[in-house]
């Protein structure tokens, strides 16, 4: 890895057979994309910050208070975000809610009720149990986080619009429901991760002439668009 590149999620053709010869639909997938490289943020802390910077705002919102945060403070850790204190880091342009998830995570780390170092050794699921034990971390965030941090494999998100978008766009399904959703993830596993890639490419409209099959909506001039749920968009 050349000086000052950002390193980005590790995969190979390990995964990529294993998911073509599972399901040779998406395996087509992956043909038509090719390689997909994906920056991961390697930091465990840096990496809970940026997860809620950038909830519910767009991702050219997230870049810019990004940029500014590290300009002005450096380094992302525990220290220089209290050390900042409430009202500087609501000067980069975030809401008081947020910083105070931001300042929260930043104490339990300090104070060692957040182990850093002990947590990637953690499985999936006790990694998820303690992420959302903190302020402003949900489920799907703790995956995100999973995924794009501690590059864990088996990552596939019921929580996430874009992966279901997806699934409805490749198999041609109208509705992903929770069992259907559950037929797939099986199908992909230890590789769900690398599925959530594609599938997310394919949200995005990286495969020409592929449709969402969802029903469309019957007043959709009265329904206020929503953003697709994604991390799709580091």
């Amino acid at each position: 890895m050349g000086e000052g590149k950002e390193p980005i999620f590790r995969y190979g053709e390990t995964e990529i057979q294993y998911l073509k010869q599972r399901d040779p639909k998406l395996g087509a997938i992956i043909d038509q994309i090719g390689p997909i490289e994906r920056t991961v943020d390697d930091d465990l802390f840096s990496a809970i910050v940026h997860h809620i910077v950038g909830q519910q705002i767009s991702t050219k919102a997230q870049q810019t208070i990004w940029r500014r945060m590290r300009e002005d403070l450096g380094e992302i850790n525990a220290e220089t975000i209290l050390a900042a204190g409430t009202e500087r880091l609501q000067g980069f342009g975030m809401t008081f809610k947020k910083v105070e998830y931001i300042e929260d995570c930043a104490r339990k780390a300090a104070s060692g009720e957040l182990d850093l170092e002990q947590l990637p050794q953690c499985s999936d699921k006790e990694i998820i149990d303690q992420l959302v034990s903190l302020k402003g971390i949900g489920v799907w965030t703790a995956e995100m986080i999973l995924l794009f941090c501690l590059q864990r494999p088996d990552v596939f998100s019921y929580g996430d619009l874009a992966i279901l978008r997806g699934l409805r766009m490749v198999y041609h399904h109208r509705k992903i429901d929770r069992k259907l959703f559950e037929k797939y993830r099986r199908r992909f596993s230890p590789y769900g991760s690398v599925a959530s890639l594609y599938l997310w490419a394919v949200a995005g409209g990286a495969v020409e002439g592929m449709k969402d099959y969802a029903p469309k909506q019957a007043n959709p001039q009265r329904t206020k668009s929503k953003t697709p749920r994604t991390q799709a968009r580091k």
